[in-house]
């Protein structure tokens, strides 16, 4: 490989730096560094961050490729600025056994454009009945930690306990995808004002925090690890925040959707809004992104949840639930987040890769912008304004609830291993 020279850039919004990577490593951080044979980006105006881990993604291969497959999600995850990102387990077949995570594992690595950990599946089938293979999936070539039914509730206490409990041995984690699904029996949308003038039948919150109450203390009660994804009500932060002032291992996970949009744009019958768990209020909105900056709320993780056009392009009861989201995250994060001043841009580093990649236990992530480390890096232009077109995702699919509205920043070039995946925003 060659040698590669990012100068001036602002090392996590920081004081301008010239960042020479030598192969797959940072080689040099300093103010005045010689380019000699390296290849010099002039990147004056521009964020360097470690390169972003995303703990929540589908990738949908096996079994739904008219949707997505590993080598379409992983460029999207490129072009998104994302070094690794973690594959859930709701493929066909699903992700419950050894060999479909291998599988999984493998695909990410012909793809080259960053690194896949599969996510294996808490139960066999996702059907909450019976533990799947969980230490021979931790034993396989794929190394899994993360174990999640997502898409379904491990809604059986004592299953989620024995859960808990397997994954201790091998320092793993369940992360829980909390819905109890005798609330949300036909739910369409967020169970509030809205939905009463629209006729919409609604998915309460308690819903959701009922289920995360539960396994925070189940958690520790056995001295385990739990992961909530999606978080997506104030009640939800509160309950986080308690396990947290009890010492608890307890992480918790904010999609982008739900840190700026609200149920309010469900009066629009558009499917695009519709997604699991559904967009909540204004008041959920705001106290997310306050749990997000206090750090009671640990990450960002997308919830890629990629369709065929069939499936959202339909009547609103019909549609799928779910919204793309790699190509679009680290914008959403800088306008809700950045330009709002809740985070800087280390905030985001620590948001988007250092603390995904320590619950994931991913090494080589979410590493520092130092000498020695990994080359996994993004560079950032946040002085760019552009209007979303999905026509140009490099996502086999369309989803986005984001399409021609304006978001700030755009990933300009993302490096994997101290090779370029993306170039100028396009991929290399």
């Amino acid at each position: 490989m060659s040698k590669i020279l990012i100068r001036g850039a602002q090392v996590l919004g920081g004081e301008p730096q010239h960042v020479l990577i030598d192969g797959e490593t940072i080689a040099e951080v300093g103010p005045a560094i010689e380019a000699g044979d390296a290849t010099v980006i002039e990147a004056a105006g521009k964020i360097l961050l470690p390169g972003l881990v995303d703990l929540h993604t589908h990738l949908r291969e096996p079994g739904r490729e008219d949707s997505e497959t590993v080598l379409t999600g992983t460029r999207a995850a490129a072009v998104g600025g994302y070094t690794a990102v973690h594959a859930m387990a709701n493929t066909f077949p699903v992700a419950d056994t050894a060999g479909v995570v291998e599988q999984v594992w493998r695909l990410g690595r012909e793809s080259g454009y960053c690194d896949v950990q599969p996510v294996g599946a808490v139960t066999v089938g996702l059907e909450g009945k019976q533990l799947a293979e969980l230490g021979a999936m931790h034993d396989s070539a794929a190394g899994v930690k993360v174990f999640s039914d997502d898409g379904k509730c491990v809604d059986d206490a004592v299953i989620m306990r024995r859960a808990l409990e397997y994954v201790k041995a091998f320092d793993g984690v369940i992360a829980q995808h909390a819905q109890e699904p005798r609330l949300t029996e036909g739910a369409q949308m967020n169970e509030g004002v809205v939905s009463a003038e629209l006729g919409l039948a609604g998915w309460p919150a308690v819903a959701e925090e009922s289920i995360i109450a539960r396994d925070v203390l189940l958690a520790a009660h056995v001295g385990s690890r739990v992961h909530i994804c999606h978080l997506s009500t104030a009640g939800s932060v509160e309950i986080i925040r308690w396990a947290k002032s009890k010492g608890w291992d307890v992480t918790a996970e904010v999609t982008p959707h739900h840190l700026l949009l609200t149920d309010e744009l469900v009066r629009s019958y558009n499917p695009v809004y519709k997604v699991n768990p559904p967009l909540r209020t204004e008041a959920d909105v705001l106290a997310l992104r306050e749990a997000l900056a206090d750090g009671t709320i640990d990450c960002v993780a997308t919830d890629h949840a990629p369709h065929p056009h069939e499936d959202k392009d339909c009547e609103w009861g019909a549609a799928a639930m779910g919204m793309v989201g790699l190509e679009t995250a680290l914008s959403v994060v800088q306008q809700t987040m950045v330009d709002t001043g809740l985070l800087d841009w280390a905030g985001v580093a620590d948001r988007m890769s250092f603390r995904p990649a320590v619950i994931g236990r991913l090494a080589g992530h979410g590493r520092p912008v130092s000498p020695g480390e990994p080359a996994n890096l993004t560079l950032v232009d946040p002085a760019y304004r552009g209007a979303v077109d999905p026509a140009g995702f490099a996502s086999r699919s369309r989803n986005t609830p984001y399409e021609g509205r304006e978001l700030p920043g755009r990933v300009t070039h993302t490096f994997l291993r101290g090779r370029a995946t993306v170039v100028d925003g396009k991929l290399a």
